[in-house]
């Protein structure tokens, strides 16, 4: 089940707020649970249960962790064991197959001569769910968090539906209070339909209608510089929309049942600086990469070379997270190294005076998304082959077929709404422009969405605009075909 589905918003949503409402406070927790099991086995029933059993581990670690920390060494021993075995399901469920076509591809051969005649099925949410256990194991050990004894309260927090599969990554500690008492209230719920609303809208009207182009693209051999850019400029737009729309239909729904999400996109367009993308991009994973990998291998306080190394190591794992492909490490250690490149010439503090920043940043961002995109690494250089006028310069027959007026109306609307949406503020946030001495990109703390709405969020102008938009997207949906967020492979 999708956010944009029939199903979910004609159905589960309005069936899921009559019971959370209808249901006392003190057993709402129980409600939350339960919905989200239900919304997660819409999926695949048997795969509920891998998520049981890792929520099931981190909270008997969480309250060994706590019990022991008197006797330091037990802690880091059953902390180290919680997240050895929260990260043993993500690396088999997810890495396994990579690992086996890897090592088939070193002796020239394939899975099936080597005895492997079946593939794992990747959990959706899975890289999501277990980066949330293991913050809330570290964070225990660290006495940043107390573990709850409320399993279920625990449960819910992993559960949570509208974050469950692709975020924005939650900590434990951030939600904690929110867990064990929501004040609720019209105008949040109200804001929190508005913001799911945009989220929708972006969704389905943006990020699918450029879709086919990308699509179109990357399916050929070799692209000519002409199709190259375009379907690489459609699939930058794309993956922005489909993302940023569900991270605000997350934190809409959020809303709605009294919870405040940490913000996940901050206009990443915009950037003058990889260093600044990544403080603007997927927010909460920068976030936890800071905390849980970069600062413990020694964040800004090590020497000048170890700094570089733990940059690109970071964001290779980064890139590793994002899916068991040779392009996601390429594409993690791409960003790192201009990451190291920026730290070292100070240009990730000097940038925002040069005229060149923006479209040089958004050039170097196009170049890893990519990467990012491409099924293997030839068909990545294929497409910069293409991009680099080594295939011809002119569209052909196949590409312009996928290329209608109306799509190319479509990129061109959604580049002018990633230039005007920092403009209209509809929702304010409150992520720091500078770098926070000693961060891994420079993230401070997020803005979060409950308390950031704009004002023009409660004019009766946004509103009817929004009822618009709202209006369109379901007429769309009801035309197109089932679109899955991108984000769900990961």
């Amino acid at each position: 089940m999708v956010f944009s589905s029939e199903t979910f918003l004609f159905l589960f949503l309005p069936l899921f707020v009559g019971c959370y409402y209808l249901t006392p406070n003190k057993f709402r927790s129980w409600t939350l649970l339960l919905g989200s099991y239900t919304f997660y086995a819409w999926w695949r029933v048997d795969f509920l249960g891998l998520l049981i059993a890792v929520t099931l581990w981190t909270y008997i670690f969480g309250l060994f962790i706590q019990k022991y920390h008197a006797t330091p060494r037990l802690a880091y021993l059953f902390c180290s064991i919680g997240v050895i075995g929260c990260l043993a399901s993500l690396g088999v469920f997810k890495y396994f197959n990579f690992f086996v076509d890897s090592i088939a591809a070193l002796f020239g051969t394939t899975p099936e001569n080597l005895g492997v005649h079946w593939r794992l099925i990747l959990p959706i949410g899975i890289s999501f769910y277990v980066f949330q256990s293991v913050s809330y194991l570290i964070d225990i050990l660290r006495k940043d968090a107390e573990p709850t004894r409320s399993f279920v309260d625990f449960a819910a927090f992993i559960a949570l539906f509208p974050q469950l599969i692709a975020g924005p990554i939650l900590r434990f500690k951030d939600l904690a209070d929110q867990i064990r008492y929501r004040e609720h209230s019209w105008q949040m719920f109200n804001d929190g339909c508005a913001r799911f609303a945009i989220g929708l809208a972006k969704k389905v009207l943006l990020a699918d209608a450029v879709a086919p182009v990308a699509d179109a693209m990357f399916a050929l051999e070799e692209p000519t510089m002409t199709e190259a850019w375009i379907g690489a400029i459609a699939y930058m737009l794309q993956l922005y929309f489909d993302f940023s729309g569900y991270s605000d239909m997350a934190i809409g729904l959020g809303m709605m049942f009294g919870f405040k999400f940490v913000e996940n996109f901050n206009f990443p367009y915009i950037s003058r600086s990889i260093t600044e993308f990544w403080r603007r991009w997927h927010i909460s994973l920068s976030l936890w990469l800071r905390e849980y990998l970069y600062i413990p291998l020694g964040g800004s306080r090590v020497s000048k070379p170890r700094i570089y190394v733990n940059l690109i190591t970071v964001m290779v794992l980064g890139g590793l997270w994002h899916g068991a492909n040779w392009t996601f490490i390429l594409w993690g250690a791409w960003h790192g190294g201009i990451l190291a490149i920026e730290r070292y010439t100070g240009w990730d503090k000097n940038s925002k005076t040069s005229l060149i920043a923006l479209p040089m940043t958004l050039f170097f961002v196009l170049i890893g998304w990519v990467t990012f995109r491409a099924a293997d690494v030839g068909e990545a250089f294929g497409v910069y082959a293409g991009m680099f006028g080594l295939n011809g310069i002119m569209p052909r027959e196949t590409f312009v077929l996928a290329l209608t007026n109306e799509r190319m109306a479509f990129i061109i609307l959604a580049v002018f709404v990633t230039m005007i949406e920092p403009r209209l503020k509809i929702f304010k946030t409150s992520v720091p422009e500078k770098p926070v001495p000693g961060a891994l990109i420079g993230q401070g703390s997020t803005s979060i969405a409950g308390q950031t709405m704009g004002h023009s969020m409660s004019t009766i102008m946004g509103s009817m605009l929004i009822t618009v938009f709202f209006i369109l997207t379901v007429a769309k949906l009801a035309e197109q075909s089932f679109s899955p967020f991108l984000y769900f492979q990961f």
